[in-house]
């Protein structure tokens, strides 16, 4: 399955799956609801005022339901209802956050491929890119991954428990929390399956900066130390 590296508020990366093209599509469907049940809704209401104005008719129907895609996506980070919904987001290839460039050229292909050409050109260009990107993803630099629940773990889930014979390097350790550990063990794994130092040395001079930790080791055995110390410290809390 693929997968996109997102980047978390702690400079951590997580590993979300690529949105399946069911769950766009669904996402889609949601969206084309809405839609139309906002442009049957006002027309409706507009009939009962008997307002016949074409100016105002294309600024109250005609101008959201074009800009709804755009509007929604910048105004609730990279999803609209329908996306929000069915737990998929818009992101930059790259894990960072997708800036309004980013949507806005999507979307003036979206105009195109899915608008114009009735969503065909997309889903053709979703199945055969392999990442999950229509052209309009293709061109701005995103994708749309799907917001899997992140489950709350412990230490004594993630970690191989020191021996007991082990003594603790740097018992300053204590202060951390259990999210703490989780988000160096990511940095690592970030490291080790995709050679990527940005998120372990972040951590790395994060965590010396709150222990007030100095210390010439390598920052894969510090952080290797630091959770080894932390599970030792924690065993039984």
């Amino acid at each position: 399955m693929q997968t996109v590296s997102v980047r978390t508020t702690q400079n951590v990366f997580i590993q979300y799956p690529v949105a399946s093209l069911g769950d766009r599509m669904a996402a889609g469907l949601i969206d084309t609801v809405i839609v139309v049940a906002y442009i049957v809704l006002v027309a409706y209401g507009m009939s009962l005022v008997e307002i016949d104005s074409a100016a105002l008719g294309i600024s109250v129907l005609v101008i959201p339901s074009i800009l709804y895609h755009l509007l929604f996506e910048i105004f609730m980070d990279g999803q609209s209802p329908g996306k929000r919904q069915m737990k998929i987001k818009v992101v930059r290839t790259d894990g960072t956050p997708a800036t309004i460039g980013n949507y806005l050229l999507r979307w003036l292909l979206r105009l195109v491929e899915v608008q114009a050409a009735q969503g065909m050109i997309a889903v053709i260009t979703i199945a055969w890119n392999g990442r999950g990107q229509r052209l309009g993803d293709i061109a701005a630099g995103t994708t749309v991954v799907k917001l899997v629940k992140q489950k709350d773990v412990t230490a004594a889930e993630i970690f191989t428990l020191a021996t007991d014979d082990y003594v603790p390097q740097f018992p300053g350790v204590i202060m951390l929390s259990d999210r703490d550990a989780e988000l160096i063990q990511q940095a690592l794994e970030v490291y080790r399956r995709h050679d990527n130092l940005q998120p372990a040395m972040i951590v790395t001079e994060k965590i010396k900066t709150r222990l007030g930790i100095q210390t010439d080791m390598t920052f894969e055995a510090f952080l290797t130390t630091i959770l080894k110390d932390y599970s030792q410290l924690t065993a039984g809390k």
